[in-house]
């Protein structure tokens, strides 16, 4: 089933459909709020010739009375016309917010996943926007429509020769306008969409403030949201710059016309113009179009582009999101699993992948193509600044490619939201994170729901006992400040054996433990079902891996033991200074 079509222009031609009578009494209304607009210019020009030049000065203010009645009846159905209006404004807000929240349903239900309260709320909020946007259009753009009409018919019973030099300057100053248009809603789009980036990455970075203070990757996140930061300032300057169009389109379509007539006032007046139908064509145009003109390119330019954009991400949310939802289910609802709760399909893939710090930065990882199977042990070696732990970052989603994907499960990573991230894989930096609360608090932190038997096996295959006994149990607090660097990093090893994750990453996770224990710890996550990827440091953590990627910054290799001390120079080194540095230590 195809979505629907929910642009822009389709969600505002579906708010008239059905609304014939509230148009046809609007239309009926608007006609009577013409009166004033279309008298004006000719009342007065009456007043100034029938009256006060003439010398009668009774005749030239009743003229003026007749005036300020056209006002009244104008007023009243102006009130009128506000009233029918409204029968417009509210279905429509009544309408997008079912559709906002059926697209919800629809994106949770067909996906599986947990719904999205938060993009509910924005989406609402947005569709409260458009309600005062289009309430807004509504109203200038049917009042610009009613003075402009009715100015121009007045002008034309005056002297059609005014016509002709109002209605060009009127419609290249609009056409001016128009033009520029696509233009500012790009802009403002963009501004939206900026606007929406830094509220997720905010979110986020709150959600997650423990993981990315756990993985040190506070200025990977500064980075990131600054940068959404700076798409807005962008945005907002362009629109900034296109201020001038309209400047311009109201000088043309409203000021030009007043030139024209005062320069041309001699050839109208031997055209046969008095000195009162000049008034009067000033009065239509100063009184009447030029205002007109000026609220409308407001509007269009404020409210006007907030209900273009905003109806269209409504329309993108609500009509794509459960199609798109339902093709890449795995975004929201995690990976597909089989009757035990596990991926029938679980692997990593990285597919040309390139991660630089910066846009001129030389890239620390180039092109890179890597796969990961579902039970496989990868040991990632190399030089200080090879980018390892670059690596580990980019593919536990801490630090995002500028090209290329990461897979995990066949499922790429930028589609897997924060929630279902944290349940498919665990990275472990080599800085311990160990939060002021109990030691059980810390243990079970990616998984609440850890029992007693499953937090007593990690505990004991890791070698934490004796630590927990020293600590006092389970139930007791814990100040890391306490803790050696080898003792946060068993705490952060149980965390990550005890949690959900089919994917552990190590960055040098271990390296404040001995050489024993770090074998244990190894030895154990090497058993525990799925896949680990070890950031080495040692030699004996190359050794227990079934395969050794070698990053060396120019070339990637990767193979056994043996097949890389054959094929790889650098890999010959590095086993060489680790052994030396055994030797060294003994």
């Amino acid at each position: 089933m195809t979505a629907p079509d929910l642009s822009a222009r389709a969600l505002l031609l579906s708010a008239l459909r059905g609304r014939g009578r509230e148009l046809r009494r609007l239309a009926a209304w608007s006609t009577v709020q013409a009166i004033p607009a279309f008298l004006s210019g000719r009342l007065i020009a009456e007043a100034i010739d029938d009256g006060f030049l003439d010398g009668r000065m009774g005749r030239g203010f009743a003229w003026l009375g007749l005036l300020g009645v056209s006002a009244v009846v104008g007023a009243w159905a102006t009130r009128e016309t506000y009233l029918r209006l409204a029968g417009l404004v509210e279905p429509f807000r009544d309408e997008l917010a079912k559709l906002t929240v059926k697209g919800a349903l629809r994106h949770s239900t067909e996906a599986g996943a947990a719904g999205d309260t938060a993009g509910v709320a924005r989406l609402t909020q947005q569709v409260e926007i458009v309600r005062d946007a289009y309430a807004a259009i509504l109203l200038v753009g049917q009042n610009f429509v009613v003075v402009t009409i009715g100015a121009l018919l007045g002008l034309f019973t005056l002297m059609p020769e005014m016509v002709a030099l109002v209605l060009p300057p009127l419609f290249v100053g609009a056409a001016i306008f128009l033009a520029a248009l696509p233009r500012l809603a790009a802009c403002r789009r963009d501004s939206i969409l900026a606007e929406e980036h830094i509220a997720e990455g905010m979110a986020a970075m709150v959600t997650d403030i423990r993981d990315v203070v756990a993985c040190g990757a506070e200025a990977e996140a500064e980075a990131m949201l600054g940068e959404h930061i700076d798409e807005q300032a962008r945005a907002t300057r362009a629109l900034a710059r296109l201020t001038a169009v309209r400047i311009v389109a109201v000088v043309v379509g409203g000021v030009l016309p007043v030139l024209l007539i005062l320069v041309l006032g001699p050839w109208l007046v031997a055209r046969g113009a008095t000195a009162g139908m000049i008034l009067g064509a000033l009065t239509y145009i100063q009184l009447g179009v030029q205002p007109a003109l000026q609220r409308f390119v407001d509007a269009i330019n404020g409210p006007g582009l907030w209900l273009v954009v905003t109806l269209r991400r409504i329309g993108e949310a609500s009509s794509h999101e459960g199609t798109v939802a339902k093709a890449q289910a795995p975004q929201s609802s995690g990976l597909a699993t089989t009757s035990n709760g596990r991926s029938p399909h679980h692997d990593v893939r990285l597919d040309g992948v390139t991660f630089a710090y910066g846009p001129f930065a030389e890239p620390v990882i180039r092109d890179l193509d890597l796969t990961v199977g579902r039970e496989e042990h990868l040991a990632v070696v190399g030089p200080s600044g090879a980018g390892k732990s670059t690596l580990a970052n980019v593919i536990a989603g801490v630090l995002h490619p500028q090209a290329g994907d990461v897979h995990l499960g066949g499922v790429p990573l930028r589609r897997l939201g924060p929630a279902t991230l944290a349940q498919q894989r665990v990275l472990i930096p080599q800085e311990a994170y160990v939060f002021a609360g109990s030691l059980h608090e810390n243990l079970v932190y990616l998984h609440e729901d850890a029992g007693r038997a499953q937090i007593d096996h990690a505990v004991d295959l890791l070698g934490m006992r004796a630590l927990v006994e020293r600590l006092g149990g389970y139930d007791a607090a814990l100040d890391p400040a306490d803790l050696s660097a080898g003792e946060r990093q068993l705490v952060t090893l149980v965390r990550a054996y005890v949690s959900p994750a089919w994917l552990v990453i190590l960055d040098e996770a271990s390296c404040h433990l001995d050489p024993a224990a770090e074998a244990v710890v190894e030895q154990a996550f090497a058993r525990r079902p799925g896949a680990l990827i070890v950031i080495a440091h040692r030699i004996s953590s190359a050794l227990r891996a079934q395969r050794i990627l070698v990053l060396d910054g120019t070339q990637v290799l990767d193979g056994t033991h043996d097949d890389l001390l054959e094929r790889s120079a650098l890999y010959r080194d590095l086993v060489g200074h680790w052994r030396s540095d055994v030797v060294h230590a003994a």
